[in-house]
């Protein structure tokens, strides 16, 4: 096993939690449904690379690619669907706004 620079470990931390403050941000304060997707995007990129810290840090780096790699399939199916959501309520609504969303029926 090798011998782990902590202030790397440090530095990736933060950038990780950047991200996941960036990806809450854009999910939880925007009206715009595309924002909202590129939240959801911030945040499965901070958890990707939190395991594949980890996986460093521990000594199961095979582990953990094999989680991402799952992880990122799941991520695309996830990303594809939600765009065609998207696309389809931009076409019947002619908006992208989540307020004006809020009022649809049936």
């Amino acid at each position: 096993m090798t011998s782990v620079n902590p202030y790397l470990f440090f530095h990736i931390f933060i950038v990780t939690i950047m991200l996941f403050v960036m990806g809450f941000y854009c999910i939880f304060f925007t009206f715009n449904l595309v924002r909202a997707l590129i939240g959801v995007e911030l945040l499965i990129k901070a958890v990707t690379l939190l395991i594949i810290t980890a996986g460093y840090v521990t000594g199961h780096m095979a582990l953990a690619q094999a989680i991402v790699i799952t992880l990122i399939v799941v991520e695309v199916v996830f990303i594809v669907v939600a765009t065609g959501v998207v696309i389809g309520l931009h076409g019947h609504n002619g908006t992208l706004d989540t307020r004006k969303l809020r009022n649809l029926k049936g």
